[in-house]
């Protein structure tokens, strides 16, 4: 495993090592004229608001028995890790030539995209896969790369509310499934499939993790995504392990061991989680103000010390609420186990270090990103539902957001879009919009957009 540049992790005390069950098994079941001034009006979210980080937000960690995740990978074959995934690619991405009208109008005005793509068509014809979150090896590790790869990570999930529509079968409902791909050459993106699973009987088998990907991050090795399963809305983060990517070895529509070996709905690989976190308050409720939060976007921030998890809480849009962010710290661990965990203490017991509250609702990706000599951190908000289509920048102070029109009724940002992920070796702000197009803006363009 390469050496992970400047960052050094402190061995974690003894985790507490427990099964995914009980609630965590209940995750799995389920322009133009530009104006930089202060952005006004009643869209405008206004300054942020320091909140209280006890309490609600406190995540309890649970790990798979070690002994289930060797079982499990020792019966399908070993790890095939990132790797080799990558080697086996079978789509290919199209650029922004090979997008359609519709791809493109959700790129943002104003600042271009540096760089766009669109999915292979046969992923954009069926109506239930939505993508939803993005992560790259930007994320996974400082240099930039993962084993000398440049990866790109994307989250998508079935819609349960298109289950058994035309062509929709109704076996994919709430499917998550993750875009291994492979940005090694800008000009030609591929990607593959896998799916994500969760391993049962001691190892020996495993069933499909239903549950919608808001948010997602990869850190060290480790895959951080939202846990959201229908209305068993449990509010918490599962884990999964790159260095765990499993081969299928059987076909057809199976989810699981068969007769000859193990099938995964016709994916070639599988990705099992290796434990969750589980918030200490109870189940989540998105209309209760103060209760525990929904956890909706998620991102890293590496302007942290220690690098953090960052989050938004999720909150309907037009809401009468306001809506929470925080951050949790990463662990110092070094090692293959522990290395990517959130930082717990003896008891498993996860702290939020920061958490404020924005009067923006309907969040659909979420950033912090600390600028060097600035005060504090500027937190980057963007609500999908919004029809201004704005990227907020927010900080105790204020709120900004770029205009892309004189009456400023149309913001400079991409429509519907989803997930933030700032890859800092490149300064490229990565995200998904619901229209199929994955996307790259640098930073100091949104921050010159911006004033």
């Amino acid at each position: 495993m390469k050496h992970r540049g400047r960052h050094r992790r402190r061995r974690r005390g003894q985790a507490l090592r427990a099964t995914l069950a009980g609630t965590a098994l209940a995750l799995t079941a389920a322009a133009t004229l530009i104006s930089t001034s202060q952005a006004s009006g009643s869209g405008a979210p206004g300054a942020l608001t320091s909140v209280s980080q006890a309490g609600p937000l406190r995540l309890h960690e649970n790990l798979v028995d070690t002994n289930t995740l060797d079982t499990l990978t020792r019966r399908m074959g070993g790890n095939v890790g990132v790797a080799g995934v990558l080697a086996s690619t079978d789509h290919v991405m199209r650029d922004r030539a090979g997008c359609d009208a519709a791809e493109t109008a959700a790129l943002p005005v104003e600042p271009t995209a540096t760089r766009a793509y669109c999915w292979d068509r046969a992923d954009t014809t069926n109506p239930g896969w939505v993508p939803r979150a993005v992560t790259t090896s930007g994320d996974a590790d400082d240099d930039g790369a993962w084993d000398e790869n440049r990866v790109i990570l994307a989250g998508w999930t079935h819609s349960a509310r298109t289950a058994g529509a035309a062509g929709t079968p109704a076996r994919d409902r709430s499917l998550a499934r993750i875009a291994v791909i492979d940005a090694n050459d800008p000009d030609r993106l591929t990607y593959r499939w896998i799916l994500l699973v969760a391993p049962t009987d001691g190892g020996k088998d495993f069933t499909a993790v239903r549950s919608r990907l808001s948010g997602m991050v990869w850190y060290q090795g480790k895959l951080i995504v939202t846990a959201e399963s229908g209305t068993d809305r449990a509010g918490g983060l599962l884990v999964f392990d790159l260095h765990r990517i499993l081969r299928a070895d059987a076909g057809g529509g199976a989810i699981g061991k068969v007769a000859g070996g193990y099938a995964a709905h016709g994916y070639q690989y599988v990705l099992p989680a290796i434990g969750s976190y589980t918030p200490t308050g109870g189940r989540c409720d998105p209309t209760t103000d103060r209760g525990t939060p929904c956890p909706g976007a998620l991102s890293l921030d590496r302007s942290s010390a220690p690098d953090s998890l960052v989050a938004s809480e999720r909150v309907r849009a037009g809401s009468d609420r306001h809506t929470r962010l925080w951050r949790y710290p990463f662990s110092l661990s070094t090692d293959t186990a522990g290395g990517g965990l959130l930082a717990s203490d003896a008891f498993g017991r996860v702290e939020a270090s920061e958490a404020y509250e924005t009067k923006a609702t309907g969040v659909s990706a979420v950033l912090s990103h600390r600028a060097e000599g600035a005060s504090g951190p500027d937190w980057y908000v963007d609500r999908a539902s919004d029809p201004r289509d704005a990227l907020w920048r927010q900080n105790t102070s204020g709120a900004k957001a770029a205009e892309c029109s004189a009456d400023q009724s149309h913001a400079c940002w991409g429509r519907g879009t989803r997930s933030l992920s700032y890859w800092q070796q490149t300064g490229e702000l990565w995200t998904l919009s619901p229209k199929g197009a994955l996307y790259a803006v640098p930073l100091t363009s949104v921050e010159e957009s911006l004033g």
